[in-house]
């Protein structure tokens, strides 16, 4: 396993890209549920985002949430091409103090049909625990890198760097922490570095 990280750019470049059938899932599952109200948490460049926003209708909204603004807006000049960007809202802000804002509130609990994280992911339990509150019965919240280029199904390895182990390890108390959520189906798919779908069932 150790020797899958001797590409000396691999986790830069992986950063960069997700894979397009990825896309195209949350795409087609966005439009299945006739979503027209979202959350995501970690923008980048933008690619997730502006496939969420193709998806949903005219007058959908998503709230885009990352602590880069500049990356973002490198990425702004093809959503705005695509016609989307009256659809997005973003936010330059930590995550945790907008979904903080977003429940004190009150009238935005359990208003929003989805949410996608790609963003720290030693938070990933702090997330969950307000997207519960924010995301609808029925609604689905998705998470990226789940599956971290597979070494969540490994033992530990002194081999891997330290930022790779750090995150695996926090990848693997959330993916245990959350399969005992019955508040939520859940399916974590092997596609791109894993994406975790939950249904929220109450």
């Amino acid at each position: 396993m150790a020797g899958f990280f001797q590409q000396k750019n691999l986790l830069q470049s992986d950063a960069l890209h997700k894979p397009p059938e990825e896309g195209q899932l949350l795409t087609l599952l966005f439009k299945l549920m006739n979503a027209k109200k979202g959350i995501e948490i970690g923008v980048f460049y933008g690619y997730s985002l502006l496939n969420a926003a193709l998806a949903l209708p005219e007058d959908g909204q998503i709230i885009a949430i990352d602590m880069d603004r500049e990356t973002y807006e490198k990425g702004l000049p093809c959503i705005q091409k695509a016609g989307v960007e009256n659809k997005i809202e973003f936010i330059h802000s930590d995550a945790l103090q907008v979904l903080d804002g977003l429940i004190e509130e009150g009238s935005k609990e359990g208003t929003f049909d989805f949410a996608f994280v790609d963003a720290d992911k030693e938070q990933l339990e702090e997330y969950h625990k307000r997207l519960m509150k924010l995301v609808r019965v029925g609604g689905l919240i998705a998470y990226d890198n789940t599956l971290w280029y597979g070494t969540v199904a490994q033992p530990d390895n002194p081999g891997l760097p330290d930022m790779v182990e750090r995150i695996r390890e926090a990848l693997v108390r959330f993916n245990a922490w959350l399969a005992s959520d019955a508040r939520v189906d859940l399916s974590l798919l092997c596609i791109g570095d894993g994406l975790t779908l939950c249904r929220r069932v109450c």
